[in-house]
């Protein structure tokens, strides 16, 4: 494949490029520019972290899971590039000496440019902002004050990167009518969004991908729509794009986005890979689930819409045709009555362990309609429909609710791994139920407040 794009400042072109060769592999044994850390090559640790420039602005990517041709037309900065043409130090940088933000220096290029990117954009929330970096010497007390200290300084003029023209390239199409004619042409290809999960095939698990379609340029598959009557997010909505949308909406979803992934993964993860890859653990289905989605299904011009929950058939097997991609989902406008709760081993970036999403909706105290739903607890995302049958139509009481908990076995048979037992499993889903029903009735259940 042929690539193009600006790094720091100067436009490559690369022929013949190996379509899952990783920016930071080239950065480093190509480039020389080794500024750029190689930690745990799974996007979990932003010592790869670099600025990518697009038509949405500039956001902080792990380099060790972006693929060269996702940045066709695009524009990097790496730590090398956050200093001036004559060597003038970025405010960020300055602030990191002045108040000793590094230590063994491992980290340090990582967290400098993803406060690069995060100063561009004038992003005040260090501690969100950081929370994809991680730091065993100096600790993030120094770090965040560099990044406050930073925070009144200008924008650098030769930060302020624009996206430049690039040519079309074959596996790259540039809409969803371009990519439904490849894919039919090429149904057994790889479709690569965000790469947050198939950068790891290539990692860690050394997989040949051959052929393989990137979606970044469908740019028709990145659109929000929200009317009176829906919401409708394009396949490629970014998960920063999606918590925005669904701030005001329903916080309690936002917030659980918020948590299962770092700035850095959130820019790249698409809300249709999260749907696609089918994974039994991944935290958006139980959501859409809950709130009565709809998935939006194409192949070549063909077009159907599915109840999302009938989208998972069994592990690892979903409704979706050889050439069919995920185009859209959507969900109904409603009243927000929805709590996400997100079980796992470290409260933020961590694969959930149990993922539990509540909808109910109660008329003059009685439960009119119940949609809950689970990750982590079946080998599909998966509605405990027996809970939901022994709550509907009854009075909204810690009586129902305690008369509905033994459901929760004829819904579930959870295994034991890393994570949990299928004991705990099954208990702490038991337990988000009542924790619905208190937080309704107006109890405080803050989860990381410990009171006697």
């Amino acid at each position: 494949m042929n690539v193009t794009f600006l790094l720091n400042g100067e436009t490559v072109e690369l022929e013949g490029v190996d379509p899952t060769a990783t920016l930071l592999d080239w950065l480093r044994e190509d480039r020389g520019l080794t500024g750029t850390k190689e930690g745990c090559n799974e996007g979990d640790c932003g010592a790869c972290t670099v600025m990518v420039t697009d038509d949405g602005g500039a956001k902080a990517l792990n380099s060790c899971i972006l693929f060269l041709p996702q940045l066709h037309g695009k524009a990097v900065r790496t730590v090398e590039g956050a200093s001036g043409p004559n060597g003038e130090a970025h405010p960020v940088q300055r602030a990191m000496v002045d108040l000793h933000g590094s230590q063994c220096g491992f980290c340090t290029p990582g967290f400098v440019m993803s406060m690069v990117a995060s100063h561009a954009n004038g992003a005040r929330d260090h501690d969100t902002q950081l929370a994809g970096n991680l730091c065993r010497c100096t600790g993030y007390a120094p770090i965040i004050r560099a990044a406050e200290a930073a925070e009144e300084q200008p924008v650098p003029a030769w930060v302020k990167d624009k996206p430049i023209a690039a040519p079309a390239s074959p596996m790259l199409p540039g809409s969803s009518d371009e990519l439904a004619k490849l894919y039919a042409k090429y149904p057994d290809a790889t479709l690569i969004a965000g790469a947050t999960d198939v950068g790891l095939w290539v990692t860690k698990q050394l997989r040949d991908l051959d052929p393989v379609i990137f979606l970044n340029r469908c740019d028709d598959l990145k659109e929000i729509t929200i009317t009176d009557d829906e919401l409708r997010f394009g396949a490629m909505v970014d998960m920063n794009r999606m918590e925005e949308a669904l701030t005001d909406l329903h916080p309690s979803y936002a917030e659980m986005i918020r948590r299962y992934a770092s700035v850095q993964v959130r820019h790249a993860a698409t809300v249709g890979g999260n749907i696609a890859n089918g994974s039994p653990i991944g935290d958006n289905p139980p959501a859409l689930i809950a709130l009565d989605a709809t998935l939006h299904l194409r192949k070549g011009d063909a077009r159907r819409s599915i109840p999302l929950e009938d989208f998972f058939i069994d592990y690892g097997k979903q409704d979706r045709a050889p050439g069919e991609f995920v185009e859209a989902v959507s969900l109904p406008r409603q009243a927000d009555r929805l709590k996400a709760y997100k079980l796992s081993k470290r409260f933020d970036q961590d694969i959930s362990a149990v993922c539990g999403c509540f909808n109910i909706t109660i008329s003059n105290g009685t439960v009119s309609q119940a949609r809950i739903a689970f990750g982590g607890m079946a080998g599909i995302p998966k509605r405990a429909s027996h809970v939901e049958a022994a709550l509907n139509g009854k009075p909204w009481t810690r009586e129902t609710v305690d008369a509905a908990l033994p459901a929760f076995a004829g819904d579930f048979t959870p295994m034991t791994d890393m994570r949990a037992s299928a004991t705990y499993r099954l208990e702490t889903a038991k337990a988000m139920l009542e924790r619905y029903f208190f937080e309704d009735q107006g109890e405080v259940t803050n989860v990381l407040e410990v009171s006697a």
